[in-house]
């Protein structure tokens, strides 16, 4: 590192010290929804393979994590698979699915962490389930950030999934398709959510400047905060998250009010 970059790099250390010492924590977000966009264009910024660009997003979110631990974040989403991702060439999602995989077990094995997969589970590779059931067990005791991995996740398919769970529920306990119809509201639809029993998202973050949500916990972020940043995901540094909390700090929350 030269002399020039050394410099920039204690500039933005100090900057991110004086924006985390002007923080609210009163005003921190309980659970941060973090949509990890941009790993195949930072590869290609890099000179490097696509592989190489998803192996250095995995690689970053354990440092997010532990910047959400010391800002007393509760819960995390992290979207790692969509749906829309098995349309990938065969030559990028294998390699990905297994990078998924590793992420998963490292996770799991970190102790500090307690995992949950939000998803469509029987569309994923049989080593996966196996990973996410492993890692499910192996952190059900952990008192810590409770982290949903979303693989094999889209917004549509998780409101699809919530109404069949409902009307099956609904058939084993023998309520009639009158009764279910009568007693069908939000918070019913709620309870059968990949997410049940959790709170929403107060902040979504999408890095590398889309500005969209792409099927996103479609349910659950109808009153979110978003917050897009021009950074790709591996990319992404303690100030950008930092900032990402100032900003969302910042904002009076009204709920549709």
């Amino acid at each position: 590192m030269n002399l020039r970059d050394k410099l920039r790099s204690l500039l933005v250390r100090l900057y991110a010290r004086r924006v985390e010492g002007h923080l609210d924590h009163a005003q921190v977000p309980k659970h941060i929804g973090i949509i990890m966009d941009g790993n195949r264009r930072w590869a290609k910024a890099a000179g490097s393979t696509t592989a190489q660009g998803h192996r250095a997003g995995a690689d970053k979110i354990e440092e997010f994590l532990g910047w959400c631990a010391e800002t007393e974040v509760g819960v995390v989403t992290l979207w790692l698979l969509s749906t829309d991702n098995f349309d990938r060439p065969k030559e990028e999602l294998v390699p990905l699915l297994g990078i998924i995989e590793d992420t998963v077990r490292s996770l799991a094995a970190d102790g500090r962490w307690r995992v949950h997969h939000v998803g469509a589970l029987d569309l994923l590779p049989t080593g996966m389930q196996t990973a996410l059931k492993e890692a499910e067990q192996a952190t059900a005791h952990v008192d810590g950030i409770v982290v949903n991995v979303a693989i094999g996740y889209g917004g549509r398919q998780e409101i699809a999934d919530a109404v069949r769970s409902m009307l099956l529920d609904a058939q084993e306990k023998g309520t009639t398709m009158e009764e279910l119809a009568d007693s069908v509201d939000v918070d019913l639809i709620g309870r059968h959510l990949y997410t049940s029993h959790q709170p929403d998202p107060d902040l979504v973050i999408r890095t590398s400047g889309e500005q969209r949500l792409s099927g996103f916990m479609l349910w659950q972020t109808a009153h979110s905060e978003y917050y897009f940043c021009e950074v790709f995901w591996p990319a992404f540094r303690k100030v950008d998250f930092l900032r990402a909390l100032r900003d969302y700090g910042a904002r009076h929350r009204r709920y549709g009010g």
